[in-house]
């Protein structure tokens, strides 16, 4: 579904990835581990088409993701949770959600109200509170909301960067719950993770980026049998 070659590309002139190659097939959960500054939210930038420069391969069902435009790209089927949520604050929840259903324009209202029933299905907690704005929801439950958006556009490809950052155990458990559901439903996604426990229990594969380069791709439960894995961070790039 999603395959990356050569990929290269960073913010204004400096480079970040350095020739990234990986791929992603339908129905997979992969997981992309790496360090702080290792280019993984660059690469997320690259494959939604907000990144400065990039050059390479970036192939998304036939489609080329470097040379289209991000409202594009989520018009194909690939949706970006970003990291740090970026939850519109002042906007209530379900204005927020509404915000990620561009995807579903031109279709029935009925089609729409389908998509949130199953939001609100997934994170009862955002039924619960719909008309409360999002910046006065606790960090959980905003990134609920954002998870939530990107759902909202019927994703063929889901895309999470760092979901996990700064949670609480408790709700870390529950949104691991909602990905399984999604896991089990078909849903395609590419999980990036510094947390190995987290991300090699909930995957088929993982690869490992290290200062813009991929220094390791295998099965996560080959990987996580690695003594050597907390090394492969220390990877020279």
């Amino acid at each position: 579904m999603l395959e990356v070659d050569d990929l290269r590309g960073g913010h204004g002139a400096v480079p970040v990835l350095h020739g990234v190659g990986l791929r992603v097939a339908r129905g997979e959960t992969v997981a992309l581990l790496g360090p702080n500054g290792a280019g993984k939210s660059t690469l997320m930038a690259a494959l939604t088409g907000t990144l400065s420069w990039c050059e390479g391969r970036a192939v998304f069902d036939g489609r080329e993701l470097t040379r289209m435009r991000s409202h594009h790209i989520v018009s194909h089927g690939l949706a970006l949770v970003p990291e740090g949520r970026h939850v519109f604050a002042p906007m209530s929840v379900h204005d927020n959600l509404l915000l990620g259903s561009l995807r579903l324009k031109g279709r029935s209202q009925g089609a729409l109200q389908e998509r949130l029933e199953f939001v609100y299905e997934l994170f009862p907690r955002l039924a619960e509170r719909r008309i409360q704005a999002a910046g006065t929801l606790s960090g959980g439950e905003q990134q609920m909301v954002a998870i939530g958006r990107a759902l909202m556009s019927s994703p063929r490809l889901l895309l999470l960067d760092e979901p996990f950052l700064g949670l609480a155990p408790k709700v870390v458990e529950q949104i691991l719950t909602v990905l399984h559901t999604l896991r089990r439903s078909g849903l395609t996604m590419l999980l990036v993770e510094q947390k190995l426990d987290i991300a090699l229990r909930h995957s088929e594969r993982a690869y490992v980026l290290v200062k813009g380069r991929i220094v390791c791709a295998a099965e996560s439960a080959r990987l996580a049998e690695r003594p050597d894995l907390s090394q492969l961070y220390l990877a020279p790039g």
